[in-house]
């Protein structure tokens, strides 16, 4: 019983060690600062025809409305909605995802870090081994991920809206609907990638600190 408490407990906290590399991650990319750059890069004043002025002034709308709320998500230029009622709908769905997520981060953090406060001794070594864990578990499933995106992201998009969301519901013409004109598809593509490398490198520093400290506690135990 005490083993498979102890191996509960591991997995919990290594669990709870990568979620939260990506809690802390994910939200530095959904900043007017960052998207402002990619959505340069991507084109997106050419996509929506807009002004870089009036471009930005949706897009802050959007992001706040996603980040802040209340999820309205129905900016008006020149008294035009800008995006339509389906795509408002989408981004309230996508809003519910991200809260999803940090809610499911929270709760396993805390419960990682009932877990650690409950170990004493020899166990620090254990605690420091499953921090190490979930980094290069983490670190592994990104690779694995990033390399698959590389050579076919469009498929990775896809079945990542397949499995989120409601079908039929995330499909949008670039031709006429906003949402995709201001946040085009290599905006999504090198976001993706670019949060991905900084997510392994976020848990490639954790894992570092991990391995060291289980070192010093492995000697103190010795």
């Amino acid at each position: 019983m005490q083993t498979l408490r102890a191996r509960t407990g591991g997995v919990l906290i290594g669990l709870a060690t990568a979620l939260g590399i990506l809690a802390i991650v994910v939200p530095l990319f959904l900043n007017p600062v960052w998207v402002a750059f990619e959505q340069e890069r991507a084109q997106a004043t050419a996509w929506t025809g807009f002004s870089t002025t009036e471009l930005r002034t949706a897009t802050d709308a959007v992001l706040l409305d996603l980040v802040v709320g209340p999820p309205d998500f129905d900016v008006e230029l020149a008294g035009v909605a800008v995006l339509g009622e389906r795509e408002r709908s989408h981004m309230r769905d996508v809003r519910t995802v991200f809260i999803g997520f940090f809610a499911v981060a929270v709760v396993a953090v805390i419960a990682g870090a009932a877990v650690i406060i409950r170990r004493r001794g020899r166990q620090r070594a254990a605690t420091w081994r499953s921090i190490r864990t979930g980094s290069l578990a983490l670190i592994v499933g990104l690779v694995l991920v990033g390399g698959f995106a590389v050579i076919s992201f469009d498929v990775l998009f896809e079945l990542f809206h397949e499995l989120l969301f409601p079908g039929g519901s995330y499909t949008f013409d670039p031709a006429t609907e906003r949402l995709v004109q201001l946040f085009p598809f290599p905006f999504w593509q090198e976001t993706a990638l670019v949060l991905g490398a900084a997510a392994i490198g976020v848990a490639a520093l954790v894992a570092i600190v991990a391995h060291l400290r289980l070192g010093r506690a492995l000697a103190a135990d010795g």
